[in-house]
Formats: C-alpha cells, structure tokens, sequence
C-alpha cells in the first residue's frame, strides 16, 4: 500500500452530492432564510448513492478529502454523518463560522492550497459555479448532478455564502 502522503486526493462537496438536502430546503423557502434550522437538520440526509458510490471507487486509489461550504460549527454532525454512511475517513475543510464569501471562492483557496503539497485527482461537485473556477483553474471535475436542484441552495451558495 502506498504511504498515504504520496497517494493523490478525490475531493468530495457533501450537500446535495453526498447527501440529499430536499428534506431541508424549506428552511430556505422563508425570508430570512432559516439558516440555523437548515444546518440543524443536516444529521437526517439521506444518502446520494450515486456520490456515495464514487467516494468508494476513487479511495481505492485516492486520499478522500471532503471540502463544504457548510460552518464549522456543524463539523461534528459532519464528522457522525460521515461515519454513519460508512463513507471513507478523511480530512473535512469547512466555511469558517462567519465567513460569507461564495463557495466559488472558497472551495477554490482551499483547492489551490491541497494542490500545493499533493496531486488533486479529482473534485466532485454539484455547485455549477464551484466547477467551472475549478476547471478554469486546471482541475479535473466531476459535475454531481444526480440530487434535484434548487435556487434557493444556489443562491445562498453564491450570493449569500452560507453553504
């Protein structure tokens, strides 16, 4: 087996390509949007097995890194969420509490930064805007577009940096 500092990195987003948020979308339908109830429901979503099933296939190979847009105080309901799916162990980077920037431009400091100690293979992502700077930037994605889309997801991802 390789040492694991050698092996390359899949980087997986969760909501909405690990883990389906349609139950939770209500908290978004109000203004404001009820973030705290959003984030709180987390821990219920279901598995996407389509995400589910890539994350199995590239740890054969790859060092599994999951990249979210979701804040740091949700990291240990991420980390049992992970877990209880029997997903693969491996480094979370998340939104810093407070930090509203979109996930475009977060996702990808954090993709350049990985890149500069170790190859990335692949970055597997719903966010339309996250993949095109990803690929603009030179790396391989894959779109996940296997959950239902919504707007209201796509705006907070973008205008109100929240996910």
């Amino acid at each position: 087996m390789m040492d694991s500092s050698s092996r390359p990195l899949a980087v997986f987003d969760l909501d909405n390509t690990l883990a389906d948020t349609a139950h939770r979308q209500r908290f978004l339908a109000d203004r404001p949007r009820d973030w705290e109830g959003f984030f709180a429901a987390a821990p219920l979503d279901p598995p996407l097995a389509e995400g589910v099933a890539l994350v199995l296939e590239r740890a054969r190979e790859c060092e599994i890194v999951y990249l979210t847009g979701r804040p740091e105080r949700c990291r240990r309901d991420t980390y049992d969420w992970l877990a209880a799916q029997g997903l693969p162990e491996g480094r979370v980077f998340m939104r810093r509490d407070g930090d509203r920037r979109g996930a475009r431009y977060t996702k990808l400091e954090i993709l350049r930064r990985l890149a500069r100690d170790r190859e990335i293979r692949v970055l597997v992502d719903d966010d339309k805007l996250v993949c095109e700077d990803a690929e603009q930037a030179g790396f391989t994605v894959v779109r996940a577009r296997w959950a239902d889309r919504s707007a209201a997801l796509e705006d907070a991802q973008e205008r109100e940096g929240r996910t």
